[in-house]
């Protein structure tokens, strides 16, 4: 950016050159605006990256812009384009939206906008892109990006163009039709009008194609990343635990979607916008007619032009006094919309002890009232739309005549042809249009900025889980010194911070296996959780051996979509182990009566019954092979004949892991050589003790 901001400064030193001994105010301005410009985008590195892309936009365009002005004004201006020549303003108003974006990089919900844009712009990941006719080629995913960022800002404001050629079609044509001139009429539809409607609409597929490639290309971009840093050192299970963010499901499917299309619906639209703006704006200054306040003889340069600027203006207020409270309804409304998608996924998943305790009536209820809560917010956001529609209707239906009321005298007094007040009546409108961009765009607006806001709240709880207060470090983990795992100086609490379990020191693995028993609701698998790496709320220090592999079975076993294979390979990938070995593990926690269906996709969650789930989690442990295996509780649904069965399995087939075991079973003693004891305290908390064995009764 910095060469750029070199050429943009030369260019203005050239307008002011030529300005000054001219005399020419225009020029002068172009001039100033354009060193203006040169300062801000010396400094545009400052900027995030999306911002910085229509900083550079600008930065060139106002280049290009200026070098055809002076062209201009020297009076090398080709005449048989058709269309007047490039005016200083447009350069100008150019250097003005550049210098803007830079302004508008403080406004704190545009930095956030551009912020979550960035990465995408960024990324360095390599692509495969597929361009006719260079066909399939490995390029860098930001640069692509980029470059079909920039192709559609630029085949938008060629557009722009493109109208503004056929707004002097119409002109002419207008006018041939009043002097009754048939060769020019015809003149003007074929070798005009045909030639550049074709042109707009060939990019304007163009543009659909470019367009839906970019939205899906950065839509997978963010779920992924979104995914990842969500997924990663169980940030997930932590922001659960907290309850900062209700439906992080919807901020990752839904929200990253509406993010991404309301910002390049925005973006790009606006640009066009502006462009239209100027472009138009340029032709209603310079009509070549003289417009008097009404009922006077006062002459107003550019009248038109601010008839338009203050319409749309007023109107643009209004809308903002009346649609602002639509931000936080939409925002609920998503919230909502949320809870009771979560409410009908949780019910399926729990449809079995539902059923059995015939909680269908309560279920019921319990969705109507989410439904409810949906229907009472709906209300109140559609009451509120039709405030705002009632006033944008009025609004839209009064802009078709306005223009003509206020150019039909002139056309009555003969101060403009026919032609001039289509013309002009054709651009008031793509002026008055352009300037109601937010009236027209408020409701999208504001379920845009919901979006943000939930992405930015999102991000919050995630960065909380990494590196707040209840990250992965709140208990801090390093290497033994030996082969043991110890916990010392530790005090871990409840999500609420109440106190549960304390302790100076615990030492595990100076016995193969070890029984850790106690009262419900002592903490035993908090503190397993602790030694797993994933419980935030406390502090101390747990010591893990070098490269050990720790592997935790919780009493209810997760078991994912898919395959059966793909249950048993879990956390691995499913081709992680051969047929011969899953079978092998299957058969030896009891579960070779489903070895021909490994590759059965089925909900296996609910196929399975409790105890075959404990067993399955059992045979992942087998084909894993971890050096530490902690099991919470892990086969509390099996009969004692059977628990004892898999736990000798455990021992053969395991005799390098430490087992390290919850029950509350007396006959888990004799499977186990120590025992860990849960010993209350005064203050309400418990104590992890190493206690003697007692014989089993």
């Amino acid at each position: 950016m910095r060469p750029l901001s070199i050429l943009v400064a030369l260019m203005a030193a050239a307008a002011l050159a030529v300005g000054v001994p001219a005399g020419s105010a225009g020029i002068i301005g172009m001039g100033i605006v354009g060193l203006l410009l040169a300062v801000v985008t010396f400094r545009s590195p400052t900027l995030t990256f999306f911002l910085r892309i229509f900083s550079g936009i600008f930065a060139i365009e106002y280049v290009l812009f200026a070098a055809t002005a002076l062209l201009a004004q020297a009076g090398l201006w080709p005449a048989s384009l058709g269309i007047p020549p490039v005016p200083t303003s447009l350069p100008t108003t150019v250097g003005v939206f550049g210098i803007m974006i830079y302004a508008i990089s403080f406004v704190p919900v545009i930095a956030r906008i551009s912020r979550i844009a960035s990465p995408f712009f960024e990324s360095d990941e390599i692509t495969t892109a597929n361009l006719w006719p260079i066909g399939p080629y490995q390029i860098r995913l930001g640069r692509l990006a980029v470059a079909l960022f920039v192709f559609l800002i630029v085949l938008n404001q060629a557009q722009v163009g493109i109208t503004l050629r056929i707004s002097f079609f119409s002109r002419d044509m207008y006018n041939a039709l009043q002097n009754k001139d048939a060769a020019a009429f015809w003149y003007q539809q074929l070798w005009v009008f045909i030639p550049w409607a074709t042109i707009w609409v060939v990019s304007g597929l163009v543009e659909i194609f470019a367009n839906y490639t970019l939205l899906i290309r950065w839509r997978q971009f963010m779920a992924h990343e979104y995914t990842e840093r969500w997924l990663s050192h169980a940030t997930h299970y932590r922001i659960a635990l907290a309850g900062s963010v209700d439906n992080p499901d919807q901020r990752i499917a839904e929200d990253t979607r509406s993010f991404v299309n309301q910002t390049y619906n925005f973006a790009l639209p606006l640009l066009s916008q502006v462009s239209t703006l100027v472009s138009f704006s340029i032709i209603l200054w310079n009509i070549d007619a003289k417009f008097t306040l009404p009922g006077t003889a006062i002459a107003i340069p550019g009248y038109i032009f601010w008839v338009a600027f203050f319409y749309a203006a007023v109107a643009t207020w209004l809308t903002h006094l009346i649609g602002r409270p639509l931000i936080n309804l939409e925002f609920e409304q998503e919230k909502r919309e949320a809870n009771f998608r979560f409410s009908l996924a949780r019910l399926r998943e729990y449809s079995e002890q539902i059923a059995l305790m015939v909680g269908e009536p309560t279920e019921r209820a319990h969705l109507a009232g989410r439904f409810r809560a949906i229907v009472e917010n709906f209300y109140r956001l559609v009451w509120r739309r039709l405030k705002l529609s009632a006033f944008t209707f009025s609004y839209n239906q009064a802009s078709v005549v306005v223009p003509t009321i206020i150019l039909a005298p002139y056309y009555f007094a003969g101060t403009i042809t026919l032609g001039v007040m289509m013309q002009v009546a054709g651009a008031f409108d793509r002026v008055q249009t352009a300037l109601s961009f937010i009236i027209n765009s408020y409701s999208s607006i504001a379920q845009y900025l919901a979006a943000i806001s939930r992405l930015t709240t999102f991000e919050k709880a995630i960065a909380e889980a990494q590196h707040g207060p209840i990250s992965e470090d709140a208990l801090s983990r390093e290497t033994s010194r030996d082969d043991g795992l110890h916990v010392g100086k530790a005090v871990l609490a409840l999500p609420n911070g109440q106190p549960i379990v304390r302790l100076d020191r615990l030492d595990f693995g100076k016995t193969r296996s070890t029984l850790v028993i106690g009262p419900s609701g002592s903490g035993k698998s908090t503190l397993f959780r602790a030694i797993a790496g994933i419980w935030p709320f406390g502090d101390g220090k747990v010591g893990i051996p070098a490269q050990a592999r720790i592997m935790l079975l919780p009493q209810r076993p997760y078991l994912p979509q898919g395959t059966l294979r793909a249950a048993l390979a879990y956390p691995e990938r499913e081709e992680a182990y051969g047929d011969d070995a899953i079978r092998e593990a299957m058969a030896k926690v009891r579960l070779g009566h489903l070895a021909d269906r490994l590759d059965e996709v089925d909900l296996w969650g609910q196929r399975l019954s409790g105890g075959e789930q404990q067993r399955l989690a059992v045979a992942r442990a087998l084909l894993s092979k971890p050096d530490w295996l902690f099991l919470d509780e892990a086969t509390a649904s099996l009969d004692e004949k059977l628990e004892g069965e898999i736990y000798a399995t455990i021992d053969r087939e395991l005799p390098q892991a430490h087992i390290v075991s919850i029950g509350h079973r007396a006959t888990l003693r004799e499977m186990h050589d120590a025992i860990v004891t849960m010993e209350p305290n005064e203050d309400g908390t418990f104590t992890p003790t190493p206690t003697a064995k007692a014989p089993v009764a």
